[in-house]
């Protein structure tokens, strides 16, 4: 189909693409290209970009334009949008056989205007990056006054949009303007800008800056997470976690702090926000801490001359309408002096800027974009200065860094992203280095890593940076635990309060007694009330008027739990404190709905019916309406919170903890609020099954877990009850569990594999995309002799966790598919892949796609291939076997009869690797796709490949797309075998 035909039948489709995400870049970008390449003409340039025409209409008039100038504008229309459209985007269209074709033999220019638009795309990535140092330049020359940069500078224009502008008024100005723009941008080097940068502060702000570096150094020196229970230097005890980025191509990529802000990952090059999304205790907090001491000193982000870091818990403590001045002088450091002249050196430098915003998921207020709010001077409520900053009309161009968890990050917001970081937690190695940190005494902690590595479920937990804080904590309780091994989250928790009201009993009570509940239990009830009550409200921060409300004495918050938040305190004038985190008051608050006789019984049913049925707003704050009279109160708990909660509640009601808890409350009580539990716990299951579709025809029947489900399965590991777990699962029928994005790390596996192990019939497990881990896989083998495929895509996934599932998959008779794709495998793992498929001789498929396996892996693989007489599909692609690789896999497989499927592409296999795969196509009885896409074959391996074709008649499709051919070749070789596509 010819490219004038593609655009008319595509129009539809086009036009969607570029107006989809409601911003005007992806059309300028397009304009920028089709300008630099000649198809358009200034005048058509002025004629699409029709000053009062909403996007869509320059879109239609784009569309028409070109169409009426022919194919070879078309083709480069399509070229362009190829080029510019993310991938997730041209889903569904098609650019034609000449997509690739653009103008390499750029046009020589006569004069520079010219030039500006021959090199227009780069030009305006490069002024825009140096926007303010081109504009000094253009008024150092004469070319540009003061009201041209103005009219360049217009808030309401994004930075590539005031790029563009100024390329505009640049060229009208003529060839004096054009020869001073490319002077200076042939001259720029980003160390001197930044030196510049620093050399044009006048006094008053380098002093402010100097200023500003001593307080945030101050403040994020020492770990402020869990500063009440003693203080560690950050440095002595900041450990990396996992950081990933999801690229546009869906591919995930691993980050370095230095990354964070970085250019890597980026999705939205207009967007200005960056999130750092994580679940409660992976250490996004002490991330973001990390970065503003780093910054402080000097060691990174070297190009912000200014960071502004706010807490969304002090943030919701501020009733005033403020101006933006206002809320970054009172929140984050006062000028001494010279305040107008400080904040307009912000406004004009927007790029040297950076705010940081902790908690996002603990504001009050949802993210809405709805009240737009523009103007840095003019005072507004702080959720609208918020908001404004976050989606970029108040101050566009500085770059903000704001952490949440997931659930709080609605689509509303995540237009407004530049990227989105995934912490995931702390790897093996990173549980090792924190805990060896956290001991002085190098032969406690061997004995703590010991122990952890000795229970995986305990080093699951330990994936979770607030766990394994917790754990080497109360490492004593760890090492000398005569009640067993920490299993659940619950008893994690119940160990740290031992701890802390062990550490207050006097030197003669050197140990607390078997009733030690029950001697703290008005504490524990004092401090569950609070906790309670702040989660009803979403209130994290409480005055001591809070404090005295629930009776709580000195000798409470001497005990740890609290934590005085000194800067706060400091701002308004009284004492305000937090629990040490927001998971430890939902462990209170869980001891409160448990301990407290007064409690109405339906508060438990509330809590667990509302998880279930996705309540609305209103519902969200069921607990107040049960425990006290209705208030008007526009807050409401979060759903996140309610969860951990119930699982606490859970884990407390279970039967091993029923002897300690009995001293306190009447056994009647605890065992109807256990039977309340499994009950809602077992219709939320029910539930949750019921609501899977009928399967297609031939299709399996599949369960795509709801974000609930997994709650549900948390809950029921924590209750420790097997007869609820076999009664979770008994009426289960499905063939495939899909549990893709669900936030799935070694935790979630190990209540996982105890609720799955009782599965009746097998299953298919798809895991693809979460933070599994090589201590979340060794978590799931419980459950693998009831599942006949597992998926595990993007999972961070090592060799040694690949022995250990070989290990036990070859005694699991069910196990017959495992994919892999994007993980972090080796020829390592090849061995203990070899060793399954001599063993195993009913194992079909293998994908191991996009790893690092060369040629040796191969050679190890095709080993196991030998001696195999099952395998259906295997899949290699993306690693880099090369032509030693397919020869020995080609060798091994040449007599199969079983492999129906084989992919090899993007794997630098050359001509002599064709020939050996055609040795394979020919002998093969039962190979129906071969995939040869993206690697080096040609012409001599192509024409191997047809010799083999004409014997073979069961092979149907050889994919050879993006090899060595020419496009004459391509057509060639295509006419003469039709089963080639290219």
């Amino acid at each position: 189909m010819c490219a004038q035909q593609l655009v008319l039948r595509q129009r539809t489709e086009l036009l969607g693409a570029l107006c989809c995400g409601g911003t005007a870049e992806p059309l300028d970008s397009v304009l920028d290209l089709l300008l630099s390449w000649d198809v358009l003409v200034w005048e058509d340039y002025h004629n699409v970009q029709g000053l009062s025409k909403p996007l869509c209409s320059k879109t239609r008039d784009l569309l028409d334009l070109v169409y009426t100038k022919g194919e070879e504008a078309c083709s480069l229309l399509l070229a362009a949008f190829d080029q510019v459209l993310p991938e997730a985007q041209k889903a569904g269209l098609y650019f034609g056989k000449g997509n690739s074709r653009r103008r390499d033999i750029k046009k020589t220019p006569t004069s520079t205007s010219e030039a500006l638009l021959i090199d227009r795309p780069a030009l305006v990535k490069k002024v825009r990056d140096h926007l303010d140092g081109v504009l000094d330049a253009l008024m150092e020359a004469g070319c540009f006054t003061s009201q041209d940069c103005d009219e360049v500078l217009l808030p309401v224009h994004t930075r590539s949009q005031k790029a563009r502008k100024l390329l505009d008024q640049v060229r009208f100005r003529g060839e004096g303007a054009a020869n001073a723009l490319l002077q200076y941008l042939q001259q720029i080097d980003s160390k001197p800008q930044r030196v510049k940068d620093e050399k044009q502060l006048s006094a008053e702000c380098h002093l402010y800056q100097k200023k500003l570096c001593s307080s945030v150094a101050a403040q994020s020196h020492f770990l402020s997470t869990y500063g009440g229970t003693g203080k560690f230097s950050l440095d002595d005890i900041y450990t990396d976690g996992l950081l990933e980025v999801v690229q546009s191509d869906r591919a995930v990529t691993a980050l370095g702090l230095q990354d964070v802000v970085g250019l890597l990952g980026t999705l939205n090059e207009e967007a200005d926000t960056i999130l750092i999304s994580g679940e409660a205790g992976t250490g996004k907090s002490t991330l973001l801490q990390r970065l503003h001491l780093l910054w402080a000193r000097s060691t990174l982000l070297t190009d912000v001359l200014m960071l502004f870091p706010f807490s969304c818990r002090k943030l919701n403590a501020e009733q005033r309408i403020l101006s933006l001045k206002e809320l970054l002088f009172l929140h984050c450091c006062w000028p001494d002096r010279g305040q107008d002249e400080i904040f307009q050196f912000i406004l004009d430098h927007p790029h040297l800027v950076l705010f940081t915003f902790d908690g996002l998921d603990e504001f009050r207020q949802s993210f809405t974009d709805e009240e737009r709010h523009c103007c840095p001077t003019q005072q507004a409520p702080v959720h609208t200065l918020l908001f404004n900053l976050l989606q970029g009309t108040l101050m566009k161009g500085v770059k903000k860094v704001v952490t949440s968890r997931p659930q709080a990050v609605g689509p509303s917001l995540k237009r407004y992203l530049r990227k989105e970081v995934l912490a995931k937690g702390f790897s093996p190695v990173g549980i090792d280095h924190f805990v060896r940190k956290h001991h002085n005494d190098a032969t406690v902690a061997t004995r703590v890593v010991e122990s952890l590595k000795a229970n995986t479920a305990l080093l699951g937990l330990c994936h979770i940076p607030v766990f394994c804080w917790i754990i080497s904590k109360c490492y004593k309780e760890l090492l000398g635990c005569g009640e067993g091994s920490p299993q659940t989250v619950t008893d994690v928790y119940f160990m740290v309060l031992k701890h802390f009201l062990q550490k207050r009993m006097p030197q003669k009570h050197s140990t607390l007694g078997k009733g030690w509940l029950q001697d703290h239990l008005e504490t524990v009830r004092r401090l569950g009330q609070l906790a309670l009550e702040g989660l009803e409200t979403s209130c994290y921060v409480f005055a001591e008027s809070d404090l005295l409300k629930c009776g709580i004495t000195e000798q409470d918050i001497g005990l740890g739990f609290l934590i005085h938040c000194k800067d706060l305190s400091d701002y308004t004038d009284c004492k305000h404190f937090e629990f040490l985190h927001i998971t430890m008051q939902c462990f209170f608050a869980a001891l409160y709905i448990v301990l407290n006789n007064n409690v109405n019984c339906s508060v438990i049913l509330n809590l667990f019916q509302s998880q279930c049925k996705q309540p609305t707003v209103l519902n969200h704050n069921c607990l107040v309406h049960c425990m006290k009279p209705v208030v008007d109160d526009c807050n409401v708990a979060e759903i996140p919170n309610l969860q951990i909660t119930s699982e606490f509640v859970a884990g407390l009601l279970s039967q091993r903890y029923r002897s300690l808890l009995v001293q306190s409350c009447p056994a009647g009580l605890l065992e109807k609020k256990s039977k309340q539990v499994m009950k809602c716990l077992s219709k939320g299951i029910q539930r949750h099954f019921k609501s899977i579709p009928p399967p297609v025809k031939g299709e399996k029947k599949s369960m795509h877990a709801m974000p609930s489900f997994v709650w549900l399965i948390k809950c029921i590991y924590e209750m420790q009850e097997s007869e609820i777990a076999k009664g979770a699962v008994a009426k289960l029928e499905v063939e495939h569990l899909k549990l893709i994005y669900c936030n799935i790390g070694p935790v979630e596996c190990t209540a996982l594999a105890y609720v799955l192990r009782y599965l009746q019939n097998p299953v298919g497990i798809q895991l693809d995309f979460n933070s599994v881990g090589d201590v979340g896989l060794e978590q799931l083998l419980p459950c693998l002799h009831i599942c006949h495929s597992l998926y595990l895509r993007n999972n961070n996934i090592s060799d040694e966790g690949i022995r250990k599932l070989v290990e036990k998959g070859v005694h699991c008779e069910c196990f017959e598919k495992v994919a892999l794709f994007n993980n972090r495998l080796t020829d390592e793992c090849t061995k203990h892949f070899a060793l399954m498929l001599k063993t195993k001789k009913n194992f079909l498929a293998l994908r191991l796609g996009n790893n690092n396996i060369t040629s040796q892996g191969a050679e190890q693989l095709a080993e196991g291939l030998r001696h195999n007489t099952s395998l259906m599909y295997l899949g290699l692609w993306g690693n880099k076997i090369g032509d030693k690789g397919a020869e020995a896999l080609a060798d091994a497989l040449k007599d199969s009869t079983t492999l129906i499927w084989l992919s090899l592409a993007d794997n630098s296999v050359g001509s002599a690797g064709a020939c050996a795969l055609a040795e394979l196509v020919k002998r093969s009885t039962t190979l129906k796709e071969l995939w040869l896409n993206q690697n080096c074959i040609s012409r001599d391996g192509v024409e191997c490949l047809i010799e083999a074709l004409k014997v073979s008649s069961t092979v149907k499709e050889v994919w050879l797309r993006g090899n060595n051919l020419s496009a004459e070749e391509v057509k060639e070789l295509s006419e003469q075998e039709s089963r080639l596509i290219f």
